[in-house]
This record gives structure tokens, sequence and C-alpha cells, in this order.
């Protein structure tokens, strides 16, 4: 298979960032390009989405939150959605 060069301008910051995802999931710069590249074609289109298994900042306090919410004996509980819904006044 030969090969060629590809030259690309990318922003520093995105370059730096992306290099460091795809070190997490094991993969090159050049390899996960090569990757995308072979994926398009193969599905004639944007092929898919990598992601790493973990919420970002966000979700993780919401998670956070909601297991003190759980955790809290203070905290009033419904045991069906009409109950909550009562308390509401919906």
């Amino acid at each position: 298979m030969a090969t060629t060069n590809l030259n690309i301008r990318a922003d520093k910051e995105i370059k730096e960032k992306a290099d460091q995802v795809f070190g997490e999931l094991g993969l090159t710069m050049t390899a996960a390009i090569n990757l995308f590249l072979r994926a398009s074609i193969r599905e004639n289109g944007i092929p898919f989405e990598l992601k790493l298994d973990k919420p970002n900042y966000k979700t993780r306090l919401a998670i956070e939150e909601g297991r003190r919410i759980a955790e809290d004996s203070s905290v009033e509980g419904y045991h069906s959605i009409q109950d909550l819904k009562t308390a509401l006044e919906i």
C-alpha cells in the first residue's frame, strides 16, 4: 500500500486536546485520522463517535448531588408519581 502525506491546519489547543483523547484510546493522531478516513469512505459520510466512558464535569456533579440526596434521610421521597404530582400541586 502506497502512502502519502496529508497536511492539515488545526487550532493548536484543539490538536492538543484531540491528541490527549486519542492517546487515552491507545491511538496516535495518524491512526485516528486514518480510522476516520476509512470509516468515512465505508459509511459514505461522517461515520461514528468515539467517546471515553466517563461523564463530563457537569454530569459528574449532578451524579454526586443525586447520590447525596438519595442518602439523606431528611429529604422527602415519594412512593408514586401521583404522590410527587400532589406535592408539586400539578
